[in-house]
């Protein structure tokens, strides 16, 4: 028979990945750090893994990843008991852990959340991470639910298609006549450009499909880590870049931008990952995004 997971200890490996420290979580938890460093190896016997790097701060292994999130999901759902009774574990909104990406978060998932409904009360704590990344939180158990470019469900979650976001490639019409003379492709390889942050590939994907080899974009490149920022930034000339159609619209129709290629938009589909559990308030959660996505994203 398998061995049960007791509950103490589990809560008790959660707080010392939340707090970082043996001795912040025996704060937290009114504990010695003795008795929180005995009970977490008390679940590592148990379960015969090591749960924890033990560096500063710690940190899960694979292993503790699994273990966080059974706690964060067992956390879940004794709060959503509490709310189906009136009321909740602490007297508070039940918090909603959400990661999504920073352009969905500019442009039309704020919105969303004002769709689910007031009762029972929540709190949303967003975690901002590339489309590409986000799935990564969800699979650590640092949020319940994700926005992720990715349609491989992360064990113990469901996945739904929310839409398509495009992007465009566009400048600025003082920069297109300054740097974007002769053959695109070989211009954008050459021309500054803005990228969001080091992780952003969109820009080199883009010079790539336009049959510049396997160079990518300029190595001249501004990083505005802020979705209003990166538009802003090209709009006035820094460099070109992948802006999302939604922002675009305006600024192409008043002149302030140039679509590069309007033949070449680059569509990434995007999708709702959440955890597979009985629960009204992510069931509310993603019910909005999911009305929402199909409002604002291209099918």
């Amino acid at each position: 028979m398998m061995a049960e997971l007791p509950l103490d200890q589990v809560r008790t490996l959660l707080a010392v990945v939340d707090e970082g420290t043996f001795d912040a979580a025996a704060a937290v938890l009114h504990l010695t750090p003795s008795a929180v460093s005995q009970r977490v190896k008390a679940l590592e016997q148990r379960t015969g893994r090591v749960l924890l790097v033990r560096s500063k701060p710690v940190r899960p292994t694979e292993s503790g990843e699994v273990i966080v999130r059974f706690a964060r999901q067992l956390a879940r759902i004794e709060r959503d008991a509490w709310s189906e009774l009136g009321a909740s574990a602490n007297g508070e909104p039940t918090r909603v852990s959400v990661a999504v990406n920073a352009d969905s978060l500019a442009t039309w998932f704020l919105p969303a959340l004002t769709r689910v409904p007031d009762e029972p009360p929540l709190r949303f704590e967003l975690h901002r991470e590339d489309e590409e990344h986000t799935a990564t939180l969800l699979r650590e158990g640092r949020v319940m639910a994700a926005v992720t470019s990715s349609p491989d469900a992360v064990a113990g979650c469901s996945v739904r298609p929310l839409g398509r976001m495009r992007y465009v490639a566009a400048a600025s019409p003082a920069f297109v006549d300054r740097h974007l003379g002769g053959p695109l492709g070989d211009a954008l390889a050459r021309a500054p450009v803005v990228t969001f942050d080091r992780r952003d590939t969109y820009q080199d994907r883009f010079v790539r499909e336009l049959g510049h080899g396997s160079g990518g974009a300029s190595p001249a490149r501004h990083a505005i880590p802020t979705s209003e920022g990166f538009v802003q930034a090209v709009t006035l000339g820094l460099g070109w870049g992948m802006v999302p159609e939604v922002q675009a619209g305006a600024l192409l129709r008043a002149g302030r931008l140039v679509q590069l290629a309007p033949e070449r938009p680059v569509d990434i589909p995007l999708y709702w990952q959440q955890w597979k559990l009985d629960s009204p308030a992510l069931a509310a959660v993603a019910e909005a995004v999911t009305t929402a996505g199909a409002a604002a994203l291209r099918g």
